[in-house]
């Protein structure tokens, strides 16, 4: 017997027949005598229309009022699959983020899960119960709903995994495991049955969708292993059975490849992401101190930068920088600099949101040579300009125009080995 956390998100709960086929799935798992704990994300879409909701009543809204209204979404499909459940003979009730409760801290509508209170729903799991937990929110130390912000739910999951000591958290979504790359894009793309955590942070980070970044970091950090599933699958085929992907420690995906007689490939997936913005603020003063007047404010105003670039100027004594922000958050962070120019000193801001990031990942990369060059000949060969390069130990991305997101992709995708065959 093991103990199981499932998650499943949007798609999966997006109506009463789907909610039906996840109760199906949820109690299969029971059935093969595991304690299961699940977590839900709201309906597909309605995030956005309670967001909305709140933006029509006041443009300039409180985030704890808004937190009230957003995590609403989750608590009416914890309580629809609880009553699922119920309708198929299981025993099984709704846990709210305050009646466990799930302490958070920091700001509203952007929580930080601190610590999960887990005895009552112990014991539940452990008389037969199935716990169901909407995801996305917590409770503050002033006794106020929290919300994790978008994506949350993934988080949920994997802090209640590491809370209650699960066997491991299974994630259920759209698609059936983490690919080489997009699918959509390149048809021959292949499912990966083992990846790192190192790798799968990489990869969300970059434009990978399957997962969300916090609970990557999260499932590292507390070693729980998150397996990636698909919830559209045929009644009847039981959850351990399912062909997803598992994401795990380096150690464990050494001991496999060790006892496959195998190494670890030198490139695991190529990610795309087309959510950036480039800024350039020319002829900045090059002394102490000038870079931090820019990305100072930005730090503080919430934008995160990514891509960082100082070119050495034209004329003495000043220099480029180029860097990439969130394209949400473009107009905020021109606003800023702009009202900063002076202090700053820089001549002039150019801004560009029509670009597209392009990364290769893979833990392989840190033993083997050459990787950036296949890279960057094989996006020359095909005539696409490298305009930016950011790299880390198991990750190279650079900039291109986004007109030419789906080309790189394919080749990159060919150039490293990854197409599966026919």
């Amino acid at each position: 017997m093991a103990r199981i956390v499932m998650k499943f998100g949007g798609t999966s709960m997006a109506g009463s027949e789907r909610i039906r086929r996840v109760a199906n799935i949820v109690r299969r798992q029971q059935a093969a005598g595991h304690e299961v704990a699940v977590v839900v994300s709201a309906m597909a879409g309605e995030t956005d229309r309670l967001v909305n909701w709140c933006r029509e009543a006041n443009p300039l809204y409180d985030p704890a009022e808004y937190d009230v209204v957003v995590a609403s979404g989750e608590q009416v499909t914890s309580g629809l699959l609880a009553l699922t459940l119920q309708a198929l003979g299981c025993q099984a009730r709704s846990w709210l983020g305050w009646q466990m409760p799930i302490h958070t801290v920091e700001a509203h509508s952007k929580a930080r899960i601190a610590n999960i209170e887990t005895d009552a729903l112990l014991a539940a799991m452990a008389a037969g119960e199935i716990a169901v937990i909407p995801g996305f929110q917590g409770l503050s130390d002033d006794n106020r709903i929290t919300t994790l912000g978008r994506g949350g739910s993934d988080t949920s999951a994997v802090a209640v995994a590491a809370a209650i000591g699960a066997d491991r958290c299974d994630i259920y979504t759209d698609v059936d495991g983490v690919y080489t790359t997009d699918p959509r894009i390149v048809a021959r793309a292949k499912k990966q049955e083992f990846v790192t955590y190192e790798e799968m942070l990489e990869l969300a980070s970059v434009g990978a969708k399957v997962l969300q970044t916090r609970s990557v970091s999260l499932a590292m950090k507390a070693g729980v292993r998150v397996q990636v599933l698909s919830s559209f699958v045929e009644d009847g085929v039981p959850a351990d059975d399912l062909p997803g992907t598992m994401i795990v420690s380096d150690e464990e995906m050494a001991a496999i490849m060790e006892s496959r007689g195998m190494e670890a490939q030198l490139v695991t997936g190529i990610a795309h992401d087309k959510n950036e913005a480039r800024v350039v603020l020319t002829r900045v003063p090059d002394r102490p101190g000038a870079v931090s007047l820019i990305f100072g404010p930005l730090a503080e105003a919430g934008i995160n930068v990514d891509m960082i670039i100082q070119n050495v100027g034209r004329d003495k004594g000043e220099t480029d920088v180029t860097f990439t922000v969130p394209l949400a958050d473009l107009a905020r962070a021109q606003a800023l600099l702009e009202d900063r120019r002076g202090s700053i000193g820089y001549n002039r801001i150019v801004v560009d949101a029509k670009i597209a990031k392009i990364s290769v990942v893979g833990v392989g990369m840190r033993s083997h040579a050459g990787v950036a060059a296949t890279m960057f000949q094989s996006l020359a060969d095909r005539g696409i300009n490298v305009e930016a390069i950011s790299t880390s130990e198991i990750k190279i991305s650079v900039l291109i125009d986004e007109d030419e997101t789906e080309l790189a992709v394919r080749v990159l995708h060919s150039a490293y080995g990854l197409d599966a065959e026919d």
